[in-house]
């Protein structure tokens, strides 16, 4: 061989693969069959938790799960007799049902689901999401339609998040079936009509549209496992192959991030350049790639901001101070319809069979103080980490980025108090809860301070600069972890 032909030579190096996980990879691709089967089983537990307990009476104020043929009260006085002797309140299976139901899609499936993203990318959504499995079905057969263009807008993901999470403490989603029924059931009524109506055996509804979508793109930047593209291997490989089947309509030989992928594992050893490996959770993030405008809002305002708020209302005090300042204040005014509980439960709570009705006023409470917290905790998240970035010479967009840890552990620490709120009706020692919400609180803060750090050091700005970074970066993450610790250990 010729010095030039050897110079022209491309010399491949296949993906590394841990041997585990690439075999596992290449299991996923080969056995879509059971994949399928999985998926529709989950579609069916789905269904069940989520329609039948719409349809059954709300349970009484002392039904328990597991504890409630035990729950006998008790009041006695000095001299130890029994002044009052209730006896216990027998649940009725109806009720223990619409228990179970909330316990494992609140207590369970949910902070799971956010925590199965940062710890294995998206495999939630193309393994075992019961609308990606829907709309992927309903677009196999459904009529195949172009794409629109306002369809694929960005911003969709953003808006869907914040109105959904919005309009769930409106309507007190966590604790009414019908409620839930509403939201998820049009949510995934909406995936199946999107699906049969776009694309051809993708999941549309996924990529562009799907309320969480954007906030699992997020949190899979730091996930420590993912499908890598070799893209030497890929462009060299001379044989015809077919078309990867990707269901959210990727271009998979151009992948850089993992955020979109869905890791259904259709991929794995194609041309012999895509392998599931492990790698750093901090590598995408320090990898200095700027977010996308909608990824920036969503985080600062959506994630950072909304649904922090939805989480600290319900323990306030203030927020109940001031709805008691606002009511008073309505009534010295003679102005009483705000006050009035005749709204429909599709619109605010109103649930008089459990006592629990909002009035107007508690309506434009809660949205304001969420509306509040998004731009007050947004808003000063945003300016700090931009005149961190700007003193460090750095991409404001990409420092961003670095909240994901604490924002992803702070989402799994609020939909659990849906988890302790049941066990503590159970009953459950709950003495070590205040440990755990600590060390994953500092887990978040300590991480995404770290990855701030990283960045803003690369490359290396004069001292002073450095210093004045490094202070205005801990704000925001100081910020973020203070709104955590009111809502745990304050309020």
């Amino acid at each position: 061989m010729t010095a030039a032909a050897k110079r022209r030579t491309i010399v491949i190096h296949p993906p590394r693969r841990a041997p585990w996980l690439a075999r596992l990879g290449d299991a996923m691709a080969r056995r879509r069959r059971l994949i399928l089967g999985v998926q529709w089983a989950i579609v069916l537990f789905y269904a069940v938790l989520v329609v039948l307990p719409a349809f059954l009476p709300h349970p009484h104020a002392e039904a328990r799960l597991f504890s409630g043929d035990w729950g006998s009260a008790h009041s006695v006085g000095a001299e130890g007799a029994a002044l009052t002797d209730k006896a216990p309140y027998a649940a009725q299976w109806h009720e223990r049902l619409v228990l179970l139901a909330q316990y494992l899609f609140w207590g369970v499936w949910w902070p799971f689901v956010i925590l199965s993203v940062m710890l294995l990318g998206r495999v939630w959504c193309g393994v075992l999401c019961p609308e990606g499995a829907l709309t992927e079905w309903a677009s196999r057969h459904g009529r195949g339609g172009a794409i629109p263009r306002w369809l694929r807008w960005g911003g969709w993901p953003v808006l869907a998040f914040i109105l959904t999470t919005v309009y769930g403490q409106l309507i007190s989603v966590y604790e009414y079936p019908q409620a839930a029924l509403l939201i998820l059931g049009g949510s995934t009524v909406a995936a199946v009509a999107v699906g049969w109506l776009y694309g051809r055996g993708k999941r549309v509804w996924c990529r562009y549209l799907c309320p969480v979508s954007g906030v699992f793109a997020l949190l899979a930047h730091i996930a420590p496992v993912h499908f890598r593209v070799d893209r030497a291997a890929w462009l060299a490989h001379s044989e015809r192959s077919p078309a990867v089947d990707c269901a959210p309509l990727l271009q998979v030989g151009q992948l850089s991030s993992m955020s979109q992928c869905h890791a259904c594992g259709r991929c794995s050893g194609h041309k012999d350049a895509v392998a599931l490996q492990a790698r750093s959770p901090a590598a995408e993030i320090l990898s200095a790639r700027a977010a996308s405008w909608p990824e920036t809002l969503l985080l600062l305002f959506g994630v950072l901001g909304v649904a922090i708020g939805a989480f600290q209302w319900t323990v306030n005090p203030w927020f109940v101070r001031g709805k008691q300042w606002a009511a008073e204040w309505l009534v010295n005014h003679d102005i009483v319809w705000p006050l009035e509980t005749n709204a429909p439960w599709w619109l605010l709570t109103n649930h008089p069979e459990s006592g629990d009705a909002f009035s107007w006023l508690d309506g434009a409470a809660v949205l304001a103080y969420m509306l509040a917290v998004a731009l007050l905790l947004g808003g000063a998240v945003a300016l700090c980490s931009w005149a961190a970035a700007r003193l460090a010479r750095q991409q404001p967009r990409a420092l961003v980025l670095a909240l994901v840890p604490l924002a992803g552990l702070g989402l799994f620490l609020g939909l659990s108090m849906m988890s302790v709120t049941h066990l503590r009706a159970e009953g459950v020692p709950l003495g070590w809860l205040p440990w755990v919400r600590g060390a994953l609180l500092a887990l978040g803060a300590a991480w995404s301070w770290w990855l701030g750090l990283r960045l803003l050091t690369r490359p290396a700005p004069g001292s002073l600069r450095l210093l004045a970074a490094g202070a205005a970066w801990t704000l925001p993450v100081a910020l973020v972890s203070g709104a955590w610790v009111l809502v745990f250990y304050v309020w």
